[in-house]
């Protein structure tokens, strides 16, 4: 008995984009980090561009399959690791959710990703607070989180803004 699945052009789409978000997952996983918890995040470019690009639901997917398949390869599927990554995406993919319905004309894809930077460190910085390390210390940690997803979030929205303008317009590259 054989089994086959049925592809959309869409899922095809999907995969590509997650495998190259998931190639600047393990390029960065191997450069050295200047504080421990502190990356730049080089795979949210790819989110962003899918986002603009193709919608939430494709900028979910890609997201997701990244962080699981990252978590996999890098051997901390369902470590601290992956809850801390993880719950980064889904409150970054919230805030990108919500971003969406802001107005273009104040909030581009720069805003957007300090925004989706600020709200990954802060679902890391609540999973971490609420389950790992319940002290108010904690606290001290905030200006230098957020310090870097703001710099790493302008940077990151620069990058996929660039890719953006440079990327050519088709019919197949709607907002869904």
């Amino acid at each position: 008995m054989q089994i086959s699945f049925h592809t959309e052009p869409d899922d095809h789409r999907i995969a590509k984009l997650a495998a190259a978000a998931l190639g600047l997952t393990l390029l960065e996983a191997a450069l050295p980090s200047p504080l421990p918890g502190v990356k730049p995040g080089l795979a949210n470019i790819i989110t962003l561009v899918v986002l603009m690009r193709f919608g939430w639901r494709s900028a979910a997917w890609v997201s997701v399959l990244r962080v699981v398949a990252g978590s996999l390869m890098l051997g901390t599927f369902l470590s601290p690791t992956f809850l801390l990554s993880i719950s980064g995406a889904m409150v970054s993919l919230a805030m990108l959710g919500l971003a969406q319905s802001l107005p273009e004309r104040w909030f581009g894809t720069v805003s957007i990703s300090i925004l989706a930077a600020l709200a990954h460190f802060a679902g890391q910085l609540a999973v971490v607070y609420f389950w790992l390390i319940p002290h108010a210390g904690i606290a001290y940690l905030i200006p230098i989180f957020a310090a870097a997803a703001l710099l790493f979030g302008t940077i990151n929205g620069l990058a996929a803004a660039t890719l953006l303008a440079r990327l050519p317009r088709t019919p197949s590259c709607v907002t869904a």
